[in-house]
């Protein structure tokens, strides 16, 4: 009789040990199905350049893909007719919740704020890019400007 008993007891420890594992699977799909939905559903802060070219009117254009080329090349999502500009020149990419730019290897270079861009780099609102002859003026819509951010910055300090 005590081998029955404890037959019976290994298999409902078996059944309540598989019961358990199956639930910690259940919960950790659930928990992955709610990250890729929530991933999925980020989207692009909207971009806006506002373009200064000599002798033009200046144009501003407005984005909300999280990927943009600017360069003469007519498949660019910012086309500009600047003869100094590269036809791939200089691409604005959002990735871990901020917009980057990086020159692709532009013949001219490609400036931030006045200083040669050598690498990727984040951009904040109120930016300015210098592609050839082209200044662009960077707008990300929610966020606050390089200015405010610095006068916070020194006032969190004191």
């Amino acid at each position: 009789m005590s081998g029955i008993i404890l037959l019976v007891l290994r298999v409902a420890m078996t059944v309540v040990l598989y019961a358990f594992l199956g639930w910690i699977l259940v919960l950790m799909w659930r928990t992955l199905k709610q990250e890729a939905a929530f991933l999925s559903a980020r989207k692009a802060a909207p971009l806006t350049l506002e373009l200064d070219m000599p002798e033009a009117v200046k144009q501003i254009f407005h984005f909300n893909t999280g990927d943009v080329l600017v360069g003469r090349d007519p498949d660019c999502e910012c086309t500009l007719t600047d003869e100094t500009i590269s036809a791939r020149h200089v691409r604005f990419a959002y990735h871990h919740n901020q917009w980057w730019v990086e020159d692709l290897g532009s013949r001219n270079g490609t400036g931030l704020n006045g200083a040669p861009l050598t690498t990727a780099t984040i951009v904040v609102n109120g930016d300015t890019i210098k592609c050839g002859q082209t200044s662009l003026r960077v707008i990300i819509e929610g966020t606050p400007s390089r200015e405010y951010q610095q006068i916070s910055d020194t006032e969190s300090r004191t």
